[in-house]
């Protein structure tokens, strides 16, 4: 199988620009340098000789030019801007799942392309990243080459026994990608990098690399750092990189931050799967004096755990943290009698070694973290959770299997001998969790839900599952970090078992379908097809849920290795021990721990991104100082408090839409709103339990009314794209004339006075002003034809016209690289504007048609909390996926004229240039007169220019073209957009 690879998703090419952006200004150059070696065979007064030519990175824009550049991405990204230049270091957020690295591999060679950058070092964590990086660049290299035709590049892994390959990574200039992980950089008096070598001629292999400033990225430099002061970032800084670009989606240390995509961003997208829960939760057995440790702490010399108790409260018992220290007497903290003489003894905290000592009648015990007391049988648990996870699988396989999409499933356990134990000559036992497994597959595959199922039942029950877990020398399986090389070389076998041939996991002529692990599969490895994650290990006392879960939040894909979108097909089941309301308040609250996204806080630069469009179609940013004037008036309202916290009265507001916003910000009014519903939430989890099979009411769906409707919409069409070059041209022309006034490079003077007190020196800043930079008459002109021919695809005649008809040539003399830039942008905005309007829609023939049928063969699930009954759709209810849609089903079901509607299912898709395109609903209205109304109608919180993303204009154009290409005969479809039921019933002059 190949996977595709999407060169246009806007969330990846806007962390790409972030990045490219930061050097705005720079001109296309690198520096040359003497790479020599010590001699002590030559003559005295000869110490050194030439044995080549370095090659490395060089930036010749000043650190005000870079900072204003950083404010800029900053505010567009809606991040709160940088003050001042602190370090070279950038951070980029992007939620597991999203393409983190796809997307730093682009920048690497957009960067080249732009600026001329050669060297790049990308240092990540672990082997398992290290070589899923490795892969990734083998897989995508001819999709890069065919987006960067041309552009040479070469990448390899760092091997500290083959330095030579350092001196090809200084000399060669063309793009060089070295990958490794920091724990072969960080140790000094060990490392090969650290000494000099035959290989790299006498020199020191780092001071090669320290001589080509190299841009470094940092793959999970949350764990490549070690610490604020740790080993990893003292090996990065040895560097002496031009920058340093941070990718991950759990930062500590966030430095300059230029682009987010979070976890809320990325599930209200649907840029990854939804997550709902199934809780194996044991009740009524509060019959013993159950106590399980969940951490130890240690703050302030007062050493103190947070245990699970089983507390009486107003007559009912219910199971509860509670912090407990040395001598507390259990049944005072409980309240039940079944604890007389329970009391909690030593706690310790030192890391990896938590315990605390439980003094319980006639003994002491010790539980460590995870551990309980009196607790139900785990192995009950743990048969239930397994049973639970193989019944979600053969489901969703049901399902999804005749659309071309494998199902895997995942079990992260707690020890490698309850999957797998060897006896005393080594051969291979099953464990206890093998052994459930297989008892459990077995019935559950002959159970009558599933007797209908494509499941290959000749194929033997020990082919569908196997273990994937760090592999010693003798071939065992063991549990293992990488804190030393011998770990390191257990991890990378298990890498070469795992990683190397997950995409044949994707394939159906595969039997294995369930994958059970220890700590091999963390960060570095994930399938798009994990539909289910099973957790027997406890992940309540660990902040590792997102981890847990990142494993399957990548979007599937079928068969021929294309990316399916929507949650109809990209739900990820987690089976763990705690509810779904708890693991959602966990999650959360990891999510906030590690990104820094505040829920339920709106800062003072939030609305700072909000697009302000100009009669020409421009856009710029709100800006800082707008976005703090809409925060005070929330502020002033009682809305939100002093510190930015939402309050009741702005979720009541917003529910009843009466927010009012400053008289010059009401154009913004409706992007607002939008900012703040979506920081006024929080992350929804689903519960599985609450997960319902939506049936069409047959009544309806058989009924004349619906056929009318929908034999109006049913038809296939295919499009063409009727491309007016001479328009593209004249757009490009007009939009460049208009352009703003490029001027010559500047230096900015400051003028500040010195105070000296005995309280320190002191600055006092004065008056600022520019002067123009003279750069004198051989300023460097490029090549700008080939330039915008390369970046633009546009032939050298076409180019030709817009620059001279332009008129602003001298621009380009004045500031070549600023007016580059410029053009650029403006010729791709006008591209995709021409390419959507000249689109054309034909209708197919009347064989190619979505047949009606599809609504009963065809499963559509649902939550509860999403769902609304009702007695006009086709189907029994109404599934929403937001407040807006839930009003327009409430217009509908209420207006006498609305005789039949249907929210139109995921599979209902317009074929487009940017992606299959699914409208919302499809109505049909009867008026006083008896006329019948036939509509398409798309829904959205707002129809303001500029509100909607401009994939999203896109789209909508594309549906209105494929509609009106269905216009035929009396009564067609018409095609409309709404914000709520009432607006659009009033529009076509229906009223209640």
């Amino acid at each position: 199988m190949k996977l595709h690879f999407e060169s246009d998703l806007d969330f990846q090419l806007q962390a790409i620009e972030a990045v490219c952006d930061i050097f705005r200004g720079q001109e296309v150059c690198r520096t040359e340098f003497t790479v020599t070696r010590a001699s002590s065979e030559l003559q005295e007064h000869l110490d050194y000789i030439e044995y080549g030519r370095g090659i490395g990175n060089r930036i010749a824009l000043s650190k005000e030019a870079v900072l204003e550049n950083l404010k800029a991405v900053q505010l567009r990204n809606g991040i709160a801007p940088s003050d001042t230049l602190r370090s070279s270091d950038f951070t980029v957020e992007m939620e597991t799942g999203t393409g983190k690295t796809y997307v730093y591999l682009r920048t690497i060679l957009e960067l080249n392309k732009r600026y001329g950058f050669t060297k790049f070092i990308i240092v990540v964590p672990s082997v398992a990243i290290k070589e899923g990086v490795y892969k990734a660049l083998r897989i995508t290299e001819p999709h890069y080459r065919s987006l960067y035709a041309g552009t040479i590049f070469d990448y390899y892994i760092y091997d500290s026994m083959k330095l030579g390959q350092v001196r090809n990574f200084v000399t060669n200039p063309q793009v060089q990608i070295m990958i490794l992980t920091v724990g072969a950089i960080n140790k000094k008096a060990v490392n090969n990098l650290y000494k000099e070598s035959e290989n790299t001629e006498g020199e020191r292999p780092i001071d090669l690399i320290k001589a080509t400033n190299p841009i470094l990225i940092v793959d999970e430099p949350q764990s490549v750092d070690g610490g604020l002061k740790g080993s990893g970032r003292e090996a990065l800084s040895a560097m002496e990189p031009l920058c340093t670009l941070r990718y991950s989606a759990t930062h500590i240390d966030k430095h300059h931050m230029i682009y987010r995509l979070d976890a809320v961003d990325a599930h209200e997208r649907k840029l990854v799967k939804q997550i709902e829960v199934a809780s194996a939760i044991v009740e009524g057995t509060h019959n013993l004096p159950y106590i399980r440790l969940l951490s130890t702490s240690s703050r302030r010399e007062v050493v103190s755990a947070k245990v699970e108790l089983d507390i009486e409260m107003s007559g009912k018992v219910y199971r509860k943290e509670v912090t407990v220290q040395d001598g507390d007497d259990l049944e005072l903290t409980t309240g039940r009698a079944i604890y007389r003489n329970h009391h909690i003894g030593e706690i310790r905290a030192e890391k990896g070694n938590e315990f605390v000592e439980l003094r319980v009648p006639g003994e002491e015990r010790y539980l460590r973290r995870g551990e309980a007391w009196a607790d139900v049988d785990s192995r009950t648990v743990h048969r239930g959770m397994i049973r639970r996870t193989i019944r979600e699988h053969l489901e969703k396989e049901r399902r999804l299997h005749p659309k071309g999409i494998k199902v895997l499933s995942l079990f992260f356990i707690d020890a490698v001998d309850k999957y797998r134990q060897y006896d005393d000559s080594g051969h291979p036992l099953k464990g206890e969790y093998a052994l459930m497994f297989e008892e459990e597959y077995q019935r559950l595959i002959n159970h009558p839900d599933f007797k209908t199922a494509q499941i290959d039942r000749s194929v033997p029950t020990e082919k569908v599952h196997d273990g994937y877990f760090s592999v010693d020398r003798q071939g065992g399986w063991t549990d293992t970090t990488e804190n030393n090389k011998a770990n390191r070389d257990n991890a990378e076998r298990a890498y070469n078992l795992i990683m190397k041939d997950k995409e044949r996991l994707l394939s159906f002529k595969t039997s294995l379908k369930f994958i059970f692990s220890h700590s091999a599969l963390r960060e570095g490895w994930d399938n798009p097809n994990i539909f289910q994650i099973c957790a027997l290990r406890d992940i309540r006392t660990e902040r590792e849920r997102r981890q847990t879960i990142g494993r399957g939040l990548r979007l599937c894909v079928n068969q021929e290795g294309e990316r399916l979108q929507g949650f109809g097909v990209n739900t990820l089941t987690v089976i763990a021990t705690e509810s779904y309301e708890k693991f959602a308040e966990n999650l959360q609250r990891e999510i906030e721990d590690d990104t820094g996204v505040r829920f339920g806080i709106v800062m003072a630069h939030q609305f700072a991104a909000i697009p302000i469009v100009e009669n020409n179609g421009r856009k710029y940013p709100l800006g800082y100082e707008a976005s703090k004037t809409i925060w005070n008036n929330l502020k002033a309202d009682g809305f939100i408090d002093s510190e930015g916290k939402v309050l009741d009265k702005l979720r009541d507001t917003l529910s009843e839409g009466n927010l009012k916003v400053p008289e010059e910000f009401i154009s913004q009014r409706d992007q607002v709103i939008k900012i703040l519903r979506k920081l006024s939430g929080s992350l929804e989890i689903k519960n599985a339990d609450e997960r319902r099979i939506v049936r069409p009411r047959q009544a309806l769906l058989t009924s004349p009314d619906f056929k009318s409707l929908w034999n109006r919409i049913k038809h296939k069409t295919v499009y063409r794209v009727s491309f007016d070059n001479q328009r593209l041209i004249q757009e490009c022309i007009t939009n460049l004339r208009q352009a703003p006034a490029i001027p010559k490079a500047q230096i900015r003077w400051h003028k500040a006075d010195i105070t000296i007190e005995r309280s320190g020196v002191g600055t006092t800043e004065g008056k600022s002003f520019l002067t123009v930079l003279n750069e004198g008459e051989d300023l460097f002109l490029p090549d700008i034809m080939t330039e915008l021919q390369n970046r633009t695809q546009l032939t050298r005649r076409s180019i030709q016209q817009i620059l001279c008809n332009s008129e602003r040539l001298n621009d380009f003399k004045r500031n070549p690289q600023k007016f580059l830039e410029m053009a650029d942008q403006i010729i791709q905005r006008c591209k995709q504007h021409v390419l959507v309007d000249g689109i054309k829609y034909q209708r197919l023939g009347d064989e190619f048609y979505y047949a009606q049928e599809l609504f009963e063969e065809r499963e559509l699930v649902g939550y509860l909390k999403h769902m609304r009954s009702a007695t006009k759709s086709v189907y029994e209810q109404v599934i929403y996926e937001s407040e807006v849609e839930s009003r327009f089903a409430d217009g509908l079901e209420k207006n006498t004229a609305v005789k039949i509607y249907t929210k139109l299912p995921s599979w209902f898709k317009i074929p487009t240039p940017l992606g299959g395109y699914s409208p919302d609903w499809a109505v049909l209205i009867e008026s006083e007169d008896g006329e019948r109304l036939y509509f398409v109608v798309e829904t959205k919180g707002s129809l303001m220019p500029g509100d909607l993303r401009r994939s999203e204009e896109a789209k909508i154009k594309c549906g209105q073209a494929h509609f009106d290409a269905l216009k035929v005969g009396a009564s067609p479809a018409q095609f409309q957009l709404a914000t709520d039921a009432d607006d659009f019933l009033t529009s076509i002059g229906v009223a209640d």
